[in-house]
């Protein structure tokens, strides 16, 4: 069981050595950062109706709503000396880690709508409706946090045996990202610069090329964590932090939250124009001139 929060938290450091300074001044970034970023691809997402009707974009505003989430988690995770985990300190059950795992089957499902959007467009046209999509989507929370409630309710001992077996769960989602990935770049590399010129061609080597760098991106960033986890629990080695703010891994894991939608944001023309004409052409006129 999680430890729960009481009383005074203390900050995550102790400002003795000019690296606790560089430390939460990175932190303090790091979530603005993501929060703006991500959180630009939300607004951009939801205020426009031509890229909500297309499910593509339906994925992209999905994640972008948890990386945004992300990006708040930081000023508590980040500023503040907490260690979640078994055992934990100052921890929120493991609520605020978690929204990263909403991420990895979003991805996952995100993979599969675009292989049956270029290869099987008939099948896809018919079965993968919009509503279909959103119904994906919500249920990524739901069993993450189901997942997550099992996880807290549970006595420590079995808790733990949940914990590794989903471990082993996210080892088969990592390996079907990466036979997904492999997938993806042929039939972009080959099977679609055979199709004629066209706008719809052109979309789909849009969506293709994100999905694929996106995916790319968060099996490096994650990697080092999960494997410092595998040794943790089989070899009972791996390292250690101090608390979340210096927990290399995690933080290079929690940077996916401002890599993906930077590449939503860099992959996709539409969504460029979007941003800029319902957030930053609004709060910065000359950008929307140019």
């Amino acid at each position: 069981m999680t430890g729960s929060l009481k009383g005074e938290v203390p900050l995550s450091v102790d400002f003795h050595s000019p690296e606790d300074y560089i430390i939460f001044i990175f932190q303090i970034l790091f979530a603005t950062t993501t929060v703006l970023v991500a959180g630009t691809v939300v607004i951009g997402i939801s205020a426009t109706r031509a890229l909500r009707l297309q499910n593509r974009f339906i994925f992209m505003l999905n994640t972008s709503i948890c990386d945004t989430l992300v990006g708040f988690s930081v000023y508590y995770l980040g500023l503040f000396d907490v260690q979640e985990g078994y055992p934990s300190r100052n921890g929120t059950y493991n609520v605020l880690p978690s929204l990263l795992g909403v991420n990895i089957l979003t991805f996952m499902f995100a993979q599969f709508d675009r292989y049956f959007a270029v290869c099987h467009p008939f099948i896809y046209s018919r079965f993968i409706t919009r509503q279909f999509v959103i119904c994906v989507n919500i249920y990524c929370w739901v069993y993450n946090f189901a997942h997550l409630l099992a996880r807290n309710l549970l006595p420590v001992s079995k808790a733990t045996q949940l914990y590794v077996f989903s471990i082993i769960f996210f080892q088969l989602i990592v390996l079907t990202k990466v036979v997904m990935t492999i997938k993806l770049y042929v039939i972009a590399r080959y099977q679609l610069e055979r199709d004629p010129p066209s706008a719809e061609k052109e979309n789909k080597k849009e969506s293709l090329r994100i999905i694929i760098f996106v995916v790319i991106s968060f099996l490096v960033l994650w990697c080092p964590s999960f494997v410092n986890i595998i040794i943790k629990f089989v070899a009972g080695g791996g390292l250690t932090f101090r608390n979340e703010a210096t927990n290399l891994f995690a933080i290079l894991a929690r940077f996916n939250a401002v890599c993906t939608p930077s590449v939503y944001l860099w992959g996709s023309p539409a969504l460029r124009q979007a941003t800029m004409k319902t957030l930053w052409g609004r709060v910065c006129p000359r950008c929307k001139r140019r």
